[in-house]
């Protein structure tokens, strides 16, 4: 496939860092002149803009927190004049209060060509016809995936997110050949078309999933479901939204936007950066963005990192899978247990639907938790007798990759809520501390 920004995703090690270097330090300029937020946290560090001398200097700046950006709120951490903001994107906002982007129209033009780079290495062409099933709303992913997908020159169906029956009639009338929504939300509409019996009808080719973890398990089971190529993409609200990374067709790692983020990869603790190909926070600095800049954002995303250089023929760093977040991750017994961890386990069992939920529950001083997962319809039919001691054998599975025993819960197929948006995996029943 062409690649899509050639003179920037194959520019040369040494020619990309210096590109990173005067663009970092015209963003610690912007964010020291226009953002009292920033200037104030530069000052405690005894950092002035006219510091920052090399790309090591990075580590010599601020952090910044979404409970910085969450004080900040709405306009707070905005570096241009209200005037100049022709956009704005935020979070739920359902674990507090929400986090806020702007976006000058500079902004909105860098943002549609960074979708068009990594929906282009996915494979998108301007022959495609692309449903967007993302809602519409304050949530980054249906505006960017839609900018960046006009950028390409597809015909772009911007059904939102929800209203299946919809999105299956749609999917047929109009030919669509490339979806974009959640992983789970893939899994359900796939569900749906299948029993609707009009899978034949369609002419999917290409997913563009993002917005939740998506393991390769998962990944598999979209593809099978479909008969479709899947590939994963990445961003955050705080940062521009879809767009930070994506991958191309190998589906080795996603291409980091370099030219446009510094990323580091860092140990949560102590904050000191790990090794190429360690896991660790993700912590991103943006380069380019005018009306909310961030300088060292801290993602809670953790992921490692590896700059060998991709069989595509881009030079740009990739970033592995999430593996989890360090605010999802719940400790029982002393163990670090990851939902994604526990997705991976599953879908690699015969006889489970990839639908499942982990419930925390506290008995007496301890905390437990128990996976509740659905069984396929000839699974289900068994013997009861059968059942349980299929649960004791996921369990045991499941504490040898976890080193901590769940309890396992069967349920009949189709019994667990399905998502039209992202997906809620982790259900804590703990009293509050």
């Amino acid at each position: 496939m062409p690649i899509w920004d050639e003179d920037h995703e194959t520019m040369a090690r040494g020619e990309l860092q210096a590109l990173q270097l005067e663009r970092l330090r015209r963003t610690v300029a912007h964010c020291y002149e226009s953002v009292p937020f920033y200037r104030a946290a530069l000052d405690e560090r005894g950092v002035a803009p006219g510091d920052i001398g090399s790309l090591s200097d990075l580590a010599r700046l601020p952090f910044t927190t979404k409970d910085d950006v969450r004080t900040s709120y709405p306009y707070g951490l905005f570096a241009v004049p209200l005037e100049e903001v022709v956009e704005v994107h935020s979070s739920s906002g359902t674990t507090g209060t929400p986090v806020v982007g702007g976006y000058t129209r500079a902004d909105l033009d860098t943002w549609a060509e960074l979708v068009a780079r990594f929906a282009s290495a996915a494979g998108v062409v301007p022959a495609d016809v692309a449903q967007v099933a993302f809602g519409y709303g304050m949530f980054t992913g249906g505006f960017g995936l839609h900018y960046g997908l006009q950028r390409i020159g597809a015909l772009v169906v911007p059904q939102s997110a929800g209203n299946t029956a919809r999105q299956i009639q749609f999917m047929q009338d109009f030919g669509t050949t490339v979806l974009i929504c959640t992983p789970s939300y893939a899994l359900h509409l796939g569900e749906a078309v299948e029993k609707a019996g009009v899978r034949d009808r369609l002419r999917l080719r290409l997913g563009l999933f993002g917005a939740e973890a998506c393991s390769d398990a998962l990944r598999t089971r979209i593809e099978e479901r479909w008969g479709i190529s899947a590939t994963d993409n990445y961003g955050l609200t705080e940062v521009i939204g879809p767009g930070v990374a994506g991958e191309c067709e190998r589906k080795d790692g996603m291409h980091l936007a370099e030219d446009h983020f510094l990323v580091e990869v860092l140990d949560p603790q102590s904050g000191a950066p790990v090794a190429d190909g360690e896991v660790g926070e993700l912590v991103v600095t943006s380069l380019t963005k005018e009306c909310s800049p961030v300088l060292r954002y801290r993602t809670r995303d953790l992921s490692r990192i590896t700059r060998e250089r991709c069989p595509c023929g881009r030079t740009t760093a990739r970033m592995h899978k999430v593996i989890g977040r360090t605010d999802d991750m719940f400790i029982i017994s002393g163990v670090n247990v990851f939902p994604s961890t526990i997705e991976s386990v599953l879908l690699g069992i015969d006889g489970l639907e990839p639908y499942y939920e982990i419930v925390l529950e506290r008995k007496g001083a301890l905390d437990t938790f128990t996976v509740r997962v659905e069984v396929t319809e000839e699974l289900f039919n068994g013997w009861l007798d059968d059942l349980v001691a299929y649960e004791r054998r996921i369990s045991e599975t499941l504490r040898s990759a976890l080193l901590v025993r769940p309890g396992v819960k069967l349920v009949e197929a189709g019994s667990l809520a399905r998502s039209e948006g992202k997906v809620r995996r982790v259900i804590d029943q703990r009293p509050p501390d």
